[in-house]
């Protein structure tokens, strides 16, 4: 990182990992590859974002770059003539709705898409967007969702000190936590027993049950 090198790190096991336990789950990689000044860290949300992060990472040569992906079968369509590069730093806005943001990180937004329709269902219209990256934020998206929501939330597949703590960072270094609240769903701080990685999630309050549970309590709803 200080010398800006061009190396890619390819990091398997991002988040929970099933029967592979708790020695081998991705919980932490967010947290600390984005501290370093420098480094782009990038997590696909399905099997096209991550072939777009490879061709990303292949591109890149400013310095050093990382993509996580998790362990398992991948949500989405993987074509393999998808090699397009993602412009560095840019998310991107999958639903608008007026009551509550949701910013998800990685592969949890099959899940929040899953929350989103059901907080639809309950009267309760969610916009959601996919950051792409933890670094470097993509403050115009945050920015733009802090300002026209009540309610902010993020999800992540990582601890405590990754990709919420850039975002609240941001929000907080702009006086925009006055603009909206501001909630974040991460792994919780323990090692999670090693089981199917669906009652992992479940247990780790990721699961589109627990996200909706969340934002409606949040909201007073």
């Amino acid at each position: 990182a200080l010398q800006r090198l061009p190396v890619r790190f390819a990091i398997d096991r991002a988040g929970l990992v099933g029967q592979d336990g708790a020695t081998h789950a991705g919980s932490f990689d967010l947290a600390y590859m984005s501290m370093l000044p420098g480094m782009v860290v990038m997590a696909p949300a399905d099997a096209a974002e991550l072939r777009r992060m490879v061709a990303t990472a292949v591109a890149y040569d400013e310095g050093p770059i990382a993509f996580r992906y998790p362990r398992g079968e991948a949500a989405g369509a993987d074509d393999p003539r998808e090699m397009r590069p993602l412009a560095i730093g840019r998310g991107r806005l999958l639903r608008e709705g007026a009551d509550v943001a949701i910013l998800s990180l990685g592969a949890r937004l099959v899940e929040v898409i899953a929350a989103a329709q059901e907080l639809s269902e309950l009267g309760i219209e969610a916009s959601v967007a996919d950051a792409r990256f933890c670094k470097p934020l993509d403050t115009e998206l945050v920015e733009g969702l802090a300002r026209h929501h009540p309610l902010l939330v993020t999800v992540e597949d990582g601890a405590i000190g990754g990709f919420a703590t850039h975002v609240l960072q941001h929000l907080a270094s702009h006086d925009l936590l006055g603009a909206t609240r501001f909630r974040a769903f991460t792994l919780p701080d323990r090692f999670v027993a090693h089981g199917p990685p669906a009652e992992q999630y479940a247990d780790s309050g990721l699961d589109a049950r627990a996200i909706v549970a969340g934002i409606r309590s949040a909201l007073g709803r």
